[in-house]
């Protein structure tokens, strides 16, 4: 199907959406080296507007708009998080170009605290939102190592459906891939992907400066279990990838899981699932913040795989009615 992105960033969400076979028609975001990696990595089709900026007229159609809108102020890492926060209001945006293209379905990003803010009023108040555009919504909290990325990353994920489209049975959420192991039979899923494995193939970034992003923070480790201070288990998937701090510095970096120095850009992206090949334009600061901020592709994989199952079953019960 034909996808328009908002919000896009380095454009995680878009290539597994593009690995499940949909194409992106359209896509925005405000910062600029993430839409330089995008460009890069994607495809020329990314503006670099301010989406209040954006007329709905001036976005071609599409059959689903996606959008992971701006989280900070919804996150449980920031300890200031509000209802008040003006970050957290970027989601009518959405709404905004959802009313007006109508496209057949849309997915809605954001972090696991999204579910919770403000005892649970402000998620009301967006999917209330959301179906007053005319569209049914299904929402679930995933676990994205549960789709073989090598990361505890929990986001909230929203899909809707147009109310002229009937489906009678609706594929969501997506369905697992893998499963953590001892928590029930593994059939035809597989285990986890743990970090240790993830980042086996990689030598010391000292050892290897030709290996695009391969640089790492030199801020010295501590262990006090705090974010961003933690022992890392090599044989479980990594705690959640965090772009906590701002873009002059001070984001929250992982331990490797040897436990002797910050990851480099180039392992935290193998954390997230992008490929080896997918290279970040910036400073090494700026490419940590975008791959923190980033939809793992792994994820946005079978959140495609999942768009195309619903797809052919509404297809299916439209021919029949017809």
């Amino acid at each position: 199907m034909d996808v328009i992105s908002l919000f896009s960033g380095a454009g995680g969400l878009d290539l597994g959406l593009i690995q499940a076979g949909h194409r992106i028609v359209w896509a925005n975001d405000i910062y600029e080296d993430a839409v330089a990696t995008y460009r890069r990595n994607i495809g020329n089709h990314v503006d670099v507007k301010d989406i209040y900026n954006i007329s709905s007229s001036d976005i071609p159609d599409g059959d689903v708009v996606v959008g992971g809108f701006p989280c900070q102020g919804f996150s449980v890492a920031n300890w200031n998080r509000t209802t008040g926060d003006k970050r957290n209001k970027l989601y009518r945006e959405m709404v905004r170009v959802i009313r007006d293209k109508r496209p057949r379905f849309f997915i809605a990003e954001n972090v696991k605290g999204i579910v919770s803010l403000g005892k649970g009023e402000v998620l009301k108040r967006i999917i209330g939102d959301f179906r007053s555009t005319g569209y049914k919504t299904y929402w679930k909290v995933l676990n994205s190592a549960d789709f073989g990325v090598p990361q505890k990353r929990m986001r909230f994920v929203m899909l809707g459906v147009r109310e002229d489209i009937f489906v009678e049975e609706v594929p969501f959420p997506p369905k697992p891939t893998h499963v953590e192991p001892g928590k029930g039979s593994l059939g035809q899923l597989l285990p986890w992907v743990t970090v240790g494995e993830a980042l086996a193939h990689y030598p010391e970034p000292d050892d290897a400066p030709d290996i695009p992003n391969h640089d790492y923070s030199k801020y010295k480790l501590r262990f006090n279990g705090h974010l961003g201070h933690r022992y890392i288990d090599p044989n479980q998937p990594a705690p959640t990838v965090t772009g906590r701090g701002d873009d002059k510095g001070g984001v929250v970096v992982l331990h490797h899981p040897n436990n002797h120095r910050r990851m480099s850009a180039r392992e935290l992206a193998t954390v997230q699932s992008f490929p080896d090949d997918f290279v970040f334009e910036g400073t090494r600061t700026s490419a940590y913040r975008q791959i923190a901020n980033a939809v793992p592709p792994k994820l946005g994989q079978a959140i495609g795989r999942m768009l195309n199952a619903v797809e052919e079953k509404s297809r299916v019960r439209i021919a029949e009615a017809v």
